[in-house]
């Protein structure tokens, strides 16, 4: 393999590490979110968790997540969000 073609390897195994670890840290945080909604629930304060839902933390949350898919799914987006254009 000629070095060019080794350093685009490497470029994209950062990128898929970079994209996992940004993906458990959203996936984590939507879990903590979760948390939060149980214990709003468990205390009977329904108006406080639907506002945390439609408003609040949840949604954002959600939005987050749906954000990195959609992102990851439109193309070969690279780490800086620009198109990469090169072929391996």
């Amino acid at each position: 393999m000629d070095q060019k073609r080794v350093v685009r390897l490497n470029q994209l195994k950062n990128n898929s590490m970079k994209y996992a670890k940004q993906t458990q840290n959203a996936l984590d945080r939507l879990d903590q979110s979760l948390a939060q909604l149980r214990v709003l629930i468990k205390r009977g304060q329904n108006q406080e968790a639907i506002r945390f839902m439609e408003e609040g933390e949840l949604k954002e949350r959600f939005g987050e997540l749906q954000n990195m898919i959609t992102i990851s799914q439109v193309g070969n987006i690279g780490a800086r969000g620009t198109q990469n254009s090169r072929p391996l």
